[in-house]
């Protein structure tokens, strides 16, 4: 299969940011040069793999591994540190609850609003509406704020918007798991229709029954390195057996 995600020896550092001192402690460290090094964590570390036209990933891990960094690069929303990430194809990013949202407009707003920073003309959106609204299934509530939405509501508009779109390249984030069963399994034929139309698929989860029945591989992620890539069966039971025994 044709790559149309490439990562190359990437890593992704951020900067922490403490409370900073009495002002007059830090103008005599200065004056003594001895300012303190800057406080740094490595989300990601020599992150190298491919993603095949068509295919779908999971991406698993315990939380703070750098799974959503990870997906975050992808969707270049944010840059690595080093390293190179080549994506070919129109991403559909379903990651934050909220992201490309604006609380203070309306649903149907909304809708706009993000259709549109996925790249839709306002023709395409006209001609799709009905439908979007029909999938998200909320109601009258899409003509009210966004900022009285409970999260379920906000995650059943985004993911309407997606579905709708017809992304080369779905990406998704945990979205699933803040909907009702109903809605879980409608996005679930969503995701299945992807795949079976030759879509590219890369997600995040928790769930492994999802990973399993949706996706032909799996990355494990660990504090910001790969332990395992292969097929989803084989690295899910690999995962699962790391986890401590309960009782």
């Amino acid at each position: 299969m044709r790559p149309v995600i490439r990562l190359t020896d990437v890593s992704k550092c951020y900067r922490i940011v403490r409370q900073r001192p009495f002002l007059a402690k830090v103008l005599f460290k200065k004056l003594m040069r001895r300012a303190d090094p800057p406080e740094v964590h490595w989300a990601l570390r020599d992150i190298s793999f491919e993603v095949g036209d068509g295919e779908s990933v999971g991406v698993i891990g315990y939380n703070g591994s750098g799974k959503s960094t990870l997906l975050s690069l992808i969707a270049r929303t944010s840059y690595p540190t080093s390293g190179t990430v080549e994506v070919q194809g129109r991403i559909g990013p379903l990651l934050e609850l909220g992201a490309g949202f604006a609380p203070e407009l309306t649903g149907l707003e909304n809708i706009f609003l993000n259709a549109s920073l996925l790249g839709l003309q306002r023709e395409e959106v006209d001609a799709k509406l009905e439908s979007i609204i029909e999938y998200a299934g909320i109601g009258d509530y899409v003509y009210s704020p966004l900022s009285t939405y409970s999260t379920g509501m906000g995650a059943r508009l985004g993911f309407a918007v997606i579905a709708h779109i017809d992304p080369d390249i779905l990406l998704i984030d945990e979205a699933l798991a803040v909907g009702d069963s109903e809605f879980q399994g409608k996005c679930m034929v969503t995701m299945e229709g992807f795949k079976a139309r030759g879509k590219t698929m890369f997600l995040v989860t928790h769930d492994m029954a999802m990973v399993q029945r949706i996706c032909d591989r799996a990355i494990w992620i660990d504090r910001g390195r790969v332990l395992a890539i292969g097929p989803s069966d084989e690295v899910v039971a690999k995962y699962q057996e790391s986890q401590p025994a309960e009782g």
